[in-house]
This record gives structure tokens, C-alpha cells and sequence, in this order.
């Protein structure tokens, strides 16, 4: 397992910073802002009646006062609070292109937190092998951003082996208020459904799963050995087989089909990110879908 050095760490997080804090102010700013329900109203002003208002809106006192029909104007609470929920067991320090798994995380979970900050939002983090890895409290600011990214990159996991389902109740119950919840996992895993559907019915949960190339669609590179990084068990595979490769991606597509049909069931979204793709893209087009969804 790769260690980086406080000096590299560093010199990571600041690149991170930068890259993403530009997408967010080019980009992500805006679509970040529209794409997500404030928590509730709260009182803006009062102004003059004027045709096409509700009238079960008018201050009868401040009315009464002024001799005209005066009406109470909302305003949609816009303070969010964004949890992250980070699958940080072995199959996630997996990369054979661009990067490993937990990189490309802390490259989504980057641009997510720095559009919180700029929308004025509370983050949290919680990380999660088959046990509590880490727990960061909602916060508002770049400080706490940052510390969430460091503690993606840096930290050292004490499990390799993975539980959504016992990471899901921990968060329902550490999670008093709604949230905005988004888990990002590679979803290699099973078990969980009913403790992510209570999860998804309190909160607005959003799947994010991260999957290295390989994982959908076999290499034609002979034979390889592979080993699962969370049980050490191996096996050699001969790749240049066609028809196994081929009976490999036509099981993946049936799995991948579950479960996205599970997150529908739940009534949470759902992304996919590979290695190959543009994180930005899919969050853009998650982010349009999302702000279509809320004004219709």
C-alpha cells in the first residue's frame, strides 16, 4: 500500500485545491446551487399586496397598522449539510489507469466540498471499512474541505474489508437532521440494501460508485493473477480467452443492472464513474438532471 510523504500529501491536497476550486468557480458554483432543495422557509420581508398574491399570506397587523394589505414574503433556507460517506476498505486502493480508486474519490469528493463551501453549506465525513475509520462532524469552511480531503488521501485504513450496510446505520444514527448524503463506494459488497433504503428515506442519498476499468470489462493481456485485495484470495485468469471476457462483461452489465434497479427502488440517484471517464461530465450531468428534476 502506497504511503505518500507529508510533502507529497501536501503538494496533493494544494493541486486538488486548485483544480477544483476553478471548476467549481467556472462550472459547479451555480449547478451545485440549483440542483438541491434548501431545508425549509424562513422570513424574508413584508411588502404591499399586489394582484396574484395569496391572501392567506397577508400580515393582518402589520395591515391594520398601515391601513393597507400588506403580505409576508419566504425565503428557501439554502444552508445544506453534505455528508460524505467514503468506502475506505482494500478495493479501493485498486487503479490500473490514471489513478487509484480512492484518488479519483477525493477528485469528486473535492469538487463536492468546495461547491459546499461556496454555497455556504456544513460537511461532514464519515469513513468506513467494515468498521468506523473516521468521523468528522458537519463544518462549515475551506479548513474543513481540506481536512476531509487530506483524510481520504493520508488515511491508513485499520480493516480491508468492507460493510455499507453497518456504514448506512452508523450514519442514520450519528444523522439527527436531513441531509444531503452522498456515498461513495465501488459497491463490491452485499447485504446492505435494507439499512441503505432506511437511510435513503430520511435523507437525500446519493450512490457514487467508482470503478476502476478493469472491473467492467477484462483486458486482453493474457494470463493475469488476481487477487481480492480484501480476503488475499487469488486466481490466474487466461484474459486472451474471447469468451470469457466476453462472458465477464455480460455478468457485470447484469450486476451493474441490479444496482441501479435497487437505487431506483430506494428512491436514491445514482452515478457511476470510471477511470477512462470525465469525473466532470458525469457530475454535469448529474447536476442538469437534478436541477431539471427540481423545477419542474
Amino acid at each position: 500500500m502506497h504511503i505518500l510523504s507529508t510533502a507529497d500529501l501536501l503538494k496533493k491536497i494544494r493541486r486538488l485545491e486548485i483544480s477544483t476550486t476553478n471548476l467549481v468557480n467556472e462550472i459547479f458554483s451555480g449547478e451545485y446551487h440549483s440542483s438541491f432543495k434548501g431545508q425549509g422557509l424562513e422570513f424574508s420581508e413584508v411588502r404591499e399586496y399586489q394582484a396574484g398574491d395569496n391572501y392567506r399570506d397577508i400580515d393582518w397587523n402589520v395591515s391594520a397598522r398601515l391601513g393597507l394589505p400588506f403580505v409576508k414574503k419566504y425565503r428557501e433556507t439554502r444552508e445544506l449539510m453534505i455528508v460524505f460517506i467514503v468506502d475506505i476498505s482494500a478495493s479501493q486502493f485498486l487503479g490500473t489507469s490514471y489513478a487509484l480508486k480512492k484518488e479519483r474519490i477525493a477528485e469528486i469528493v473535492a469538487t463536492l466540498a468546495f461547491s459546499a463551501v461556496a454555497n455556504g453549506d456544513r460537511c461532514s465525513l464519515i469513513m468506513y471499512s467494515d468498521i468506523l475509520e473516521k468521523f468528522l462532524p458537519p463544518r462549515k469552511g475551506r479548513n474543513r474541505a481540506l481536512e476531509i480531503i487530506r483524510e481520504i488521501l493520508h488515511h491508513e485504513p485499520q480493516s480491508k474489508l468492507t460493510s455499507l450496510s453497518a456504514a448506512c446505520e452508523y450514519a442514520g444514527k450519528v444523522l439527527k437532521k436531513r441531509a444531503v448524503v452522498f456515498l461513495l463506494s465501488d459497491f463490491l459488497d452485499s447485504g446492505y440494501e435494507k439499512q441503505m433504503a432506511i437511510l435513503a428515506k430520511k435523507h437525500d442519498l446519493i450512490a457514487l460508485q467508482v470503478l476502476d476499468d478493469s472491473e467492467l470489462e477484462l483486458p486482453n493481456a493474457g494470463v493475469l493473477r488476481f487477487i481480492d485485495p480484501e480476503t488475499g484470495h487469488s486466481e490466474y485468469i487466461n484474459t486472451a480467452n474471447a469468451n470469457l471476457r466476453q462472458a465477464y462483461k455480460s455478468n457485470i452489465r447484469i450486476e451493474q443492472d441490479a444496482l441501479k434497479a435497487t437505487f431506483k427502488t430506494m428512491g436514491a440517484d445514482y452515478m457511476l464513474f470510471k477511470n477512462s471517464d470525465s469525473f466532470v461530465r458525469v457530475l454535469r450531468q448529474f447536476f442538469a438532471i437534478r436541477s431539471k428534476r427540481r423545477h419542474r
